[in-house]
């Protein structure tokens, strides 16, 4: 039976914080200064000191602004890396404008694609809602964007550069979204009234026609061939014609895209580990690349990722970025707060509690950089985040190795690195992956 609060039970709550030790001095300092700063531990900050004993230089950062695309910044970041040191090109960078343009129009299609497939499910159910709440955003995961580059290839930023849209996405996200919710109106009345496929189908090439020409006219006109110019630190000047967005991620990037796998840690009951599952209505290209996660424990997750950077590779990774973080001094630890303290409350709960009752998730994506090593272990992470050279140390930001624990849930790994019998579990459920539900927390969107 429910119970109801009494004049009685407060009048002892109010007692009890009267009783608390320092409750005065507690209470002031929380009210002028906030909760955060009132609990912050400098003990943090000195431990937190950016000194890494792996460490590849990745230069300057780059910086997403008011759009959510992280995923594709910390993707393309990883493959910028080589070619900045290999072409000597300090500052380079691959164009988020070009792959945010076709992530836009493919998840168009995406949406139109699953309205027709629970078109027969009435307003209200709950994959129905799903869908609905948002048809498209700026956010996105690892396999997503490697779905984008197989199919349209990539281009430097100099060929497609940044646009007020693209920078500041919030109207052309507003635009889109409306129509696509009123294209999904259109739709299931389609399927309602028995529509034929032909009609269906037309109406549907009409609806991309339309989002096309928005996004030209918000992003500008995706090239289809190109030619390159640069001069290179040393001040050589290179001229390459008559490429291709896919020629040139061939000879510049040159990478095996499916040799680059989603690694997560999700310690829940559903997810036992050494399995493979997808997300379902998680993707962005319809007949692309399917988003797979390969589901480990935290020591061989982070073992992998040492190991990728030790052979100078840098990692992806996918985080809850606002648990125990400091924004401006670039800090991501689990002691840098002590608000449990601060309040006398106990504030714990696992990793796996926190997934399961929508505590935490994967909201930002990133790049791990470098790591210290101390006997072997790792004590702090050097990280690149892309919210530009205001923040952190010129963009850079430490985490702490607790933080890693509890707070990172996805990176990216090459196969090369996985030992025997991680690459067997993986392929052997490549094409049967145990489907989750489509708001399980591993399919949340880095933004």
């Amino acid at each position: 039976m429910a119970k109801e609060i009494t004049a009685q039970d407060i009048a002892g709550y109010k007692e009890a914080t009267a009783k608390t030790p320092k409750s005065s001095a507690l209470q002031n300092t929380v009210m002028k200064n906030g909760i955060l700063a009132s609990s912050e531990n400098m003990a943090s900050q000195v431990a937190m000191d950016p000194v890494f004993s792996v460490e590849i230089d990745t230069g300057s950062v780059a910086n997403q602004k008011q759009s959510g695309r992280c995923w594709m910044f910390a993707a393309l970041n990883t493959m910028r890396h080589p070619i900045q040191a290999q072409y000597k090109l300090k500052g380079f960078e691959l164009s988020q404008n070009y792959t945010n343009f076709w992530d836009k129009f493919e998840k168009s299609n995406w949406f139109y694609e699953n309205v027709l497939a629970t078109a027969d499910l009435p307003l209200g159910d709950r994959k129905v809602d799903f869908l609905m709440a948002t048809p498209q955003q700026d956010g996105g995961q690892w396999d997503m964007l490697m779905a984008l580059i197989e199919k349209y290839g990539v281009v430097p930023q100099s060929v497609m550069p940044e646009t007020y849209n693209s920078s500041k996405s919030s109207e052309l996200n507003n635009t889109l979204n409306l129509k696509l919710r009123g294209d999904a109106v259109k739709l299931r009345e389609m399927v309602a009234n028995k529509a034929s496929e032909a009609d269906i189908a037309a109406a549907k090439s009409k609806m991309l026609s339309e989002v096309y020409r928005i996004l030209v006219y918000s992003l500008g006109n995706p090239p289809t061939k190109f030619d390159w110019e640069y001069k290179n630190d040393d001040k050589e000047y290179t001229y390459d014609r008559d490429l291709t967005p896919q020629t040139f991620f061939r000879k510049y990037v040159g990478w095996n895209t499916p040799d680059y796998i989603s690694i997560i840690n999700s310690p829940t009951d559903d997810k036992p580990y050494k399995h493979v599952y997808t997300v379902e209505f998680l993707g962005n290209v319809v007949g692309g690349r399917q988003v797979r996660h390969l589901n480990l424990d935290i020591d061989t997750f982070k073992a992998l990722a040492v190991k990728q950077l030790q052979a100078g590779e840098t990692v992806w990774f996918g985080s809850d970025v606002g648990k125990s973080s400091e924004r401006q001094k670039g800090i991501m630890d689990t002691d840098f707060y002590n608000v449990d303290g601060l309040f006398d409350v106990d504030l714990t709960m696992t990793k796996a509690q926190r997934l399961d009752y929508g505590e935490s998730l994967m909201t930002h994506a990133m790049v791990l950089t470098g790591v210290d090593l101390v006997d072997g272990k790792p004590t702090k992470w050097k990280v690149e985040n892309s919210w530009g050279d205001k923040v952190g140390d010129k963009g850079y930001f430490v985490m702490s190795d607790k933080w890693f624990d509890q707070f990172v849930y996805q990176v990216v790994i090459n196969k090369k690195f996985l030992p025997a019998d991680l690459k067997q579990a993986f392929e052997s459920e490549f094409d049967k992956p145990k489907v989750l539900a489509p708001w399980d927390p591993m399919g949340a969107l880095a933004l």
